[in-house]
């Protein structure tokens, strides 16, 4: 520094003010406690200006050390958070990882992902919160979210996650089929009982299907409504003949191949686009940058 004093100088006074004594700073760094005293007295010297108050008992800072350690104090807390991030780049990565995601990657996207990243991370501790509405996740806590494309911040980058494109599928029990028959187009749906999910918001998921017009909404005979963090359960009142149920065709390959579901109006299915990973910020803390190139890692497999 051009004044003289030394950012180890400087380490040495803050740790006196946060440990309360010089023999207390001392034992926290490592050194004699006559050595930590002439560390601040040497500050003072160049300075020219009292930096602590020292009696027998006790020691305060003067209004000029207040000043120096309240700007000095988190420039340093800095410093340390940029050494322990370059340090990981060449060792182990570690402290939290928070992602808020929706149900729908639970089942079959994440936990994939979470596996490999906690074998080339074990520690790092992850955290998941699923929440189908979009949040705030910086105000929420989290390093990054999972959304689907549509209603993703225009201000978050974002990557993909899993499948670039997946497609919605109808399915139902043959017990079903035989009891109402089978829609022949997309409007006999609005005569079928219909299995729907509704998000945290309140709003019904709809049900978006193709025909000769286009992409339309079908507003079906609702008799079950499941909140959406109950995806799965849905499946189990399909397979019990409750109703018709819309969902992610790669969810239900294994129930068509069994038979246990049937599709229905498969030649309506639409598709959407994937989800992706979102997160405010290039400088990501190490944590999150692991797991973004896992995810980049499996997006070109």
């Amino acid at each position: 520094m051009k004044n003289g004093v030394s950012a180890d100088d400087l380490t040495v006074l803050v740790a006196v003010v946060r440990e309360g004594g010089f023999r207390a700073a001392g034992r926290r760094l490592g050194m004699a406690a006559s050595n930590v005293s002439t560390t601040v007295s040497r500050i003072e010297e160049q300075l020219g200006i009292p930096v602590l108050r020292r009696t027998t008992r006790s020691l305060h800072l003067t209004d000029a050390g207040k000043v120096l350690v309240d700007r000095v104090d988190p420039l340093l807390s800095g410093l340390d958070a940029a050494c322990n991030e370059v340090k990981a780049l060449g060792g182990q990565v570690q402290g939290r990882l928070k992602l808020n995601v929706p149900g729908a990657v639970m089942r079959d996207i994440l936990p994939a992902l979470i596996a490999e990243y906690r074998v080339r991370h074990p520690a790092v501790e992850v955290e998941i919160v699923v929440e189908s509405d979009l949040v705030d996740i910086v105000a929420e806590g989290c390093d990054a979210g999972i959304r689907y494309g549509s209603v993703l911040e225009q201000d978050m980058i974002s990557i993909p996650i899993g499948p670039r494109r997946q497609q919605m599928a109808l399915a139902a029990a043959p017990a079903y089929l035989e009891a109402r028959g089978m829609p022949d187009t997309a409007e006999d749906l609005i005569h079928h009982d219909a299995i729907r999910y509704r998000l945290d918001g309140g709003r019904l998921l709809s049900w978006d299907i193709m025909s000769a017009q286009g992409s339309v909404q079908v507003e079906p005979s609702n008799v079950l409504v499941l909140s959406v963090a109950a995806l799965d359960t849905g499946l189990r009142f399909a397979h019990a003949g409750v109703g018709i149920i819309h969902t992610f065709r790669n969810w239900l390959e294994e129930d068509f191949a069994a038979g246990s579901l049937v599709p229905v109006l498969p030649e309506c299915w639409p598709e959407m686009e994937g989800p992706r990973l979102y997160y405010p910020s290039r400088s990501a803390p190490a944590p999150l940058r692991a797991f973004i190139d896992i995810c980049l890692h499996a997006s070109r497999n």
